[in-house]
């Protein structure tokens, strides 16, 4: 293990060996709860918890729901007045036994309960496969919605998404209880979690090649771990980050996935995780004190001796509930970063509140000063209005309903879409081609039932992470109370991209580098861009006209102010559907 150390500005603090129960030094918060489901119980008492300077609050648009989806022939819409709100009268109406749709198909179904993340996988012989995790009924969770053990993590074989096939179930200790942990790797074929509950597990990591054949997933390695409760990949597949409530970052070399070792541990609150083109910087939502950093982590990622990971920013917003994850995306060019939120109250300050915390696009152009594009959020997350709704029929208390949990894209560049689950709200669909305004184009509010304890509660209980198929335009994801949903968008709500015989990109692009470059060489193609200095920023213009479709890689090296190396990649859509 190579010893590492945080910057803050100029300041280092020195990374920590694991030592159970060790004071951090920062701010007084509430116990950390022993389960996500269990917090409610916890607002109360005192632990010392890590949050690496004061959060700058980004600068943000007024708060107000995303227009409605205009469903079109076929749905079978929700009637109420409320967007998102779903009803005692809404889940008791007959229509309820079939789910409620809006632009969307259901095709295929398996009853399994699902947890919180949903994988879509594709091996190099063709198979197609779907990987999800049971988590929420496991009873290391502590407090479980079904209170019954988990089969581990279900893996499903797609070939036709209308009759999935479970072809296995992956069982490691890591498997059983993986929390939010489960992660894939498309590009080597590697599926790995840790052991984590909403605290976090001590335990052990384990990797399995998906690869070879998607549909039996064979185990490569367990590695003993500190804690877990998510995870990130980068995305050259190199590096397995580890996420927990014990204070620390864990980062594993998998080059050699069979001997898994950790490389670097740093003292750090985290929840989600993830990672830029480049595996360079570092995205992590801070839970407790409510905010989202942006660290370089390059020199983690070069493998450097005694390694240092340097604080970009850390920025929160007015409606920050408990931030989950990142999704970073490129939408005309410019880099956002799709920031979630889970529930609907604050650790520090202890607050139970109507504050769905819901989700938004951030604007991370420049990393060292983000700030929040828009936000999308239902009309039953709006503090005024989910007050009115504490009557209605939820599985887990309302200070967890109406509110977001995770969200996904189906690519990263130009995705046209998001799809996020909304709890009780079931699985929320936005077009996010005009970052400034995302609307809501569809929705899936599934049918009540599944397999066991866990399908007698109320209503949908939509935790997971959702998976794509784009040529399809499927969207997978799992339900914690009636399972594994395989639903078609219609075209109106996911739109297709032109055919590349008819594709003729007429794009230019104009990339603004970050105020602390003093210096970049940009290529693309093989061919260099002319980089020039406005109003004291480093600009290049990337011609992408006459390309066909395809994905065009821009890389940027030079030197910072500091004089340190940098470098970054950005990948930019020739076409976007106009031709």
């Amino acid at each position: 293990m190579l010893t590492a150390a945080v910057t803050v500005g100029a300041a280092a603090v020195p990374a920590a060996a694991h030592l159970p129960g060790r004071a951090l030094p920062a701010i007084e918060g509430p116990t950390l709860p022993a389960n996500d489901l269990e917090a409610l119980l916890s607002l109360t008492g005192g632990q010392i918890v890590q949050s690496f300077g004061v959060a700058t609050r980004a600068p943000e648009p007024p708060l107000r729901p995303v227009p409605r989806a205009d469903c079109g022939p076929g749905s079978r819409p929700l009637q109420g007045e409320i967007q998102g709100r779903v009803s005692r009268a809404d889940l008791d109406a007959p229509e309820a036994a079939r789910g409620y749709t809006c632009n969307v198909s259901p095709l295929g179904r398996y009853p399994t309960a699902g947890g919180f993340r949903t994988w879509r996988y594709v091996d190099p012989a063709g198979h197609e496969c779907a990987f999800y995790d049971t988590s929420l009924p496991a009873p290391a969770n502590v407090v479980s919605v079904a209170a019954g053990p988990t089969p581990g993590v279900v893996v499903l074989d797609m070939s036709d998404p209308r009759q999935p096939k479970r072809t296995a179930l992956l069982t490691t200790l890591a498997m059983l209880a993986p929390h939010e942990s489960l992660n894939l790797n498309a590009r080597r074929g590697l599926l790995a979690a840790v052991v984590g509950n909403g605290l976090t597990l001590p335990g052990s990591m384990a990797i399995y090649d998906v690869a070879t054949d998607c549909r039996r997933p064979r185990l490569l390695a367990e590695m003993p771990t500190a804690y877990g409760h998510e995870s990130g990949f980068a995305p050259d597949g190199n590096t397995f980050w580890i996420a927990g409530g014990g204070g620390e970052v864990i980062a594993v070399d998998v080059r050699d996935p069979r001997v898994p070792r950790t490389v670097w541990r740093g003292v750090l609150y985290s929840h989600g995780l993830n990672l830029s083109d480049d595996g360079r910087t570092l995205f992590h939502t801070d839970p407790i004190n409510g905010n989202l950093g942006i660290l370089d982590v390059s020199e983690v990622q070069d493998r450097r001796p005694d390694p240092t990971v340097r604080q970009l920013s850390r920025i929160t917003w007015d409606t920050v509930s408990v931030p989950q994850n990142t999704v970073p995306l490129t939408i005309r060019g410019r880099r956002y970063l799709l920031e979630f939120d889970e529930f609907a109250f604050r650790f520090n300050p202890p607050t139970v509140a109507n504050r769905a915390g819901a989700a938004r696009l951030i604007d991370i152009e420049d990393p060292r000063a983000p700030r929040v594009t828009s936000n999308l959020r239902l009309e039953a997350n709006m503090p005024e209005t989910r007050a009115k709704l504490l009557a209605d029929p939820v599985a887990l208390p309302l200070a967890f309903g109406y509110a977001a949990h995770y969200c996904a894209a189906p690519r990263e560049v130009d995705p046209v879409i998001v799809a996020c689950s909304f709890i009780n709200s079931g699985l929320r669909v936005f077009d996010v081609r005009d970052p400034e305004n995302p609307r809501e184009v569809a929705y899936y509010v599934a049918p009540e039932g599944g397999e066991g304890l866990a399908a007698t509660t109320p209503g949908n209980l939509a935790l997971s992470q959702p998976a794509f198929d784009p040529v399809r335009r499927e969207v997978w994801y799992t339900d914690a109370t009636s399972g594994f949903h395989a639903l078609r968008l219609d075209e109106r709500a996911w739109p297709a991209d032109p055919p590349p015989a008819r594709c003729v990109s007429q794009r230019t692009v104009t990339i603004t580098l970050p105020r602390h470059y003093a210096s970049a060489r940009v290529t693309y193609l093989g061919r260099r861009a002319r980089v020039t200095r406005t109003r004291g920023r480093l600009r290049a213009r990337i011609d992408l006209r006459g390309q066909p479709v395809r994905t065009v890689t821009v890389r940027v090296t030079g030197r910072s102010k500091a004089g340190t190396a940098v470098r970054q990649t950005r990948r930019f859509l020739t076409c976007r559907g106009r031709g």
